[in-house]
């Protein structure tokens, strides 16, 4: 039986397209990538959400195996320095479609599958899903002629399984461009109509989300999956080459404390409701005063309540030490926004 790895993101087109190649008799192997920055919340079942976890769920239901790979601090050098420019945002499309391309390829040879499958539509994305943009990464991948796209391959260039017979052409698709209205129509006619996140996304497109990222980027050469993480939550702010970030709510508190990091130091409130914060890689020459700051934007931001307190106290915790100290002052909106990244 003829064998293909599909990109499976866990939404609406690469489940069709995995749909397609399996009603063709080809025997699919699934590849999920994760990141930190997709956007995607998951289905109707919130009890898991997000693109892994849709990519088991499509995994079981079509009855195919799932590879899961990370897209790690590595994959961070190609968005500190793309080949092909970024989009928007600080999103490097182009290149992260040839990232992932050539991870596939490598499974693709390790399990001896002839060929690659993807759920992209020529014009759904504007920058990755151009003609031009597919014939690139199909050539910077390795994979020229190899990367068939079921849902849009009658608009373009007949691919070497379709030109020897591995599949039918005439069974392929001609969607084209942005709406997802024949994909959901296509998914009515399959009985596919419990799809999770039709339309997933990636934060790096986000302008916003972007100069969080270009910060980290420019002080920071060795990134850890934390750092990674700890960009979606909080309020980000940086003094004297030290990143600060404040949480927004109780949930972010639990979250920043789990991304305490050698030589970061965290900080909570003792006698007060307020946020969280984390002090990353302040030196031993200017941590105690980094620290005092961190205090008073947690004051800033702290509960109405707060200011009833005669002297509000935090705990520093780090992997060295803990301690308690008082602030004194709330930090004023000028000085805060002087400071701020996002």
């Amino acid at each position: 039986m003829t064998k293909a790895v599909a990109l499976l993101s866990g939404g609406l087109d690469s489940r069709l397209a995995v749909k397609l190649m399996l009603e063709q008799g080809i025997e699919v192997f699934a590849l999920n990538f994760t990141s930190a920055f997709c956007t995607c919340s998951g289905g109707k079942d919130k009890e898991e959400s997000g693109c892994k976890s849709e990519a088991r769920k499509v995994s079981t239901e079509l009855k195919i195996p799932l590879k899961l790979m990370v897209k790690g601090p590595e994959y961070m050098e190609i968005v500190r320095n793309p080949k092909f420019g970024y989009g928007q945002g600080i999103n490097p499309c182009v290149d992260c479609r040839i990232y992932m391309f050539t991870l596939a390829k490598r499974y693709m040879e390790e399990i001896g599958a002839s060929f690659i499958v993807t759920g992209e539509v020529l014009g759904q994305r504007p920058m990755s899903q151009r003609r031009d943009a597919f014939k690139t990464t199909e050539r910077e991948s390795g994979l020229s002629g190899l990367i068939l796209r079921p849902l849009c391959a009658k608009h373009l260039d007949p691919t070497i399984p379709e030109k020897t017979g591995l599949v039918r052409r005439d069974l392929l698709l001609d969607m084209e461009g942005r709406s997802r209205k024949p994909q959901m129509e296509l998914a009515e006619t399959l009985d596919m109509t419990d799809y999770p996140c039709p339309s997933g996304g990636c934060l790096l497109t986000d302008k916003t989300f972007a100069k969080k990222v270009r910060d980290l980027l420019a002080y920071k050469k060795d990134l850890t999956m934390k750092d990674l993480q700890a960009l979606k939550i909080g309020r980000h702010f940086r003094h004297d080459g030290v990143k600060l970030i404040v949480s927004k709510n109780e949930a972010e508190n639990l979250k920043l404390k789990n991304f305490i990091q050698p030589g970061d130091t965290f900080l909570e409130p003792m006698n007060f409701t307020g946020p969280a914060a984390l002090v990353c890689g302040a030196k031993k020459n200017n941590a105690a005063d980094i620290i005092g700051m961190a205090g008073s934007l947690i004051l800033r931001y702290a509960s109405a309540k707060a200011k009833e307190v005669e002297k509000p106290e935090i705990k520093a915790v780090s992997h060295e030490s803990a301690f308690t100290f008082a602030i004194s002052e709330r930090m004023d909106e000028t000085a805060a926004e002087k400071m701020r990244i996002c």
